[in-house]
């Protein structure tokens, strides 16, 4: 169930538990994100009160794709849909919408631009390699040779295999009757390898929301996760690994090819899935800070209130192995965006999955997919690549999505109700895994 909108907390540079929220561990880029009540002048606020009068707008874009490249000398970028604008200003002008904001309620939050990153797991090799020994602690493994081949392990209840992936076993979408036909999917990320052959034929949208950079994904994450919320029903080889192989997809890069990416990016791209009408927006990115950050109450808010469901990886900060279990960052501990956690193949969590931290509002897991050692698309030549993450559990449950809102019709409020209630109960607490598994209608 979404709750009603919460007072926006006050965020201090820590909390009573030591957990970085702003200050040093947390990189921002020098900008400002000011966020705007329903119905407010915000170009009218921007001049009168803080004299910021050159102001780029998205409707001044074909679909409110804006490029960051012809907004360099403005002071401040306003995107319509979500009512939010990044601002660059001087301290004395940042001073004056502070002001504004103690005291006038058109302005609803004035918050530094946080600079957010792909969330994989520890290192591609690294988390293959620490699950896996992690996986034999567990199951009282030692050294010595002759005991190893005395005992080997069980099998995992899922695994790959000639046809599925295990993720799509494990969430029924294997043997789902939908497809996701009809429904727009926009995967926020690195971007696509537009050239991938599995997705010849397909219907793809395609933006770029980092300067100087094309949508061409450079780093991979992005094809990855678009591979497993989005993929071929038949890929040329290997088994399928795409869970709404029908949607429609958009591609938003959002995240350069180093891997990281803004808070105006990453806006500027839910304000552009919005305005194509997308159903679902998947974010397998995010920032290590506990607090919710404030603009993300209003656009997560504002996202359903169009129809739209935002799903965000929860974060890979734990390291359940020596008992730290991490927390929830932004910007999936927005009470209005559906946090993901990863599970195994074991359908335990994986060990670098966040927890629920009890003192932040909207900061819980909702729902939980499968991250671990997930085999989907990647940038030619390499085609395939198998890796982990909650970046990997988020386009699970996107697709999932997609596939519930096309045998439904529901959108938004109601979209996220039937993916918490349609889940698969688990005998984790729901501090890690929310409702449970995301399962595919059957």
């Amino acid at each position: 169930m979404v709750p009603s909108i919460p007072p926006i907390p006050e965020i201090p540079d820590t909390d009573p538990m030591g957990l970085p929220r702003f200050g040093a561990p947390v990189p921002t880029t020098g900008r400002f994100i000011v966020v705007f009540a329903d119905g407010a002048d915000a170009r009218a606020m921007l001049a009168s009160t803080a004299g910021l009068n050159n102001v780029a707008d998205s409707r001044d874009f074909a679909a409110q794709a804006v490029d960051f490249g012809r907004t360099s000398g403005s002071d401040a970028v306003w995107f319509d849909k979500l009512g939010v604008a990044v601002v660059s200003a001087e301290p004395s002008q940042v001073g004056a919408l502070r002001t504004a904001e103690a005291g006038d309620a058109a302005i609803v939050s004035v918050s530094p631009e946080l600079i957010h990153h792909v969330l994989t797991g520890p290192g591609y090799v690294q988390g293959y390699r620490d699950g896996v020994n992690d996986l034999a602690g567990r199951l009282g493994a030692t050294d010595h040779a002759a005991d190893q081949a005395a005992a080997a392990p069980p099998k995992p209840p899922y695994a790959d295999n000639a046809q599925f992936t295990w993720g799509l076993q494990a969430t029924g979408a294997a043997t789902s009757p939908q497809s996701g036909a009809g429904i727009k999917v926009a995967v926020l990320d690195t971007g696509f390898d537009v050239d991938h052959p599995d997705f010849v034929g397909r219907t793809v949208t395609t933006e770029s929301f980092v300067a100087g950079e094309t949508v061409q994904d450079g780093h991979g994450h992005g094809t990855h996760c678009i591979g497993t919320s989005c993929g071929s029903k038949s890929p040329a080889t290997g088994p399928r690994y795409g869970v709404a192989y029908g949607a429609e997809i958009f591609a938003g890069k959002v995240l350069g090819d180093n891997g990281s990416g803004s808070d105006g990016g990453i806006i500027a791209g839910i304000n552009w899935a919005i305005e194509n009408g997308c159903h679902i927006i998947s974010m397998s990115l995010g920032a290590d800070v506990a607090s919710v950050h404030p603009p993300y109450t209003v656009v997560g808010k504002r996202a359903l209130d169009a129809g739209t469901l935002i799903v965000a990886a929860a974060g890979n900060n734990a390291d359940r192995r020596v008992g730290k279990f991490g927390f929830v960052g932004t910007p999936a501990n927005s009470p209005y965006i559906m946090a993901v956690g990863a599970l195994d193949q074991n359908l335990e969590m994986a060990f670098f999955s966040a927890r629920t931290l009890p003192d932040v509002q909207g900061g819980q897991v909702d729902i939980a997919g499968p991250g671990f050692q997930v085999y989907s698309s990647w940038p030619m030549p390499t085609r395939y690549k198998t890796i982990s993450g909650t970046s990997m559990a988020t386009p699970h449950v996107a697709g999932i999505a997609a596939l519930w809102a096309e045998l439904t019709g529901f959108r938004g409020r109601d979209l996220w109700a039937t993916l918490a209630q349609d889940s698969q109960r688990l005998l984790q607490p729901s501090v890690d895994v929310g409702g449970g598994l995301a399962l595919a209608p059957q």
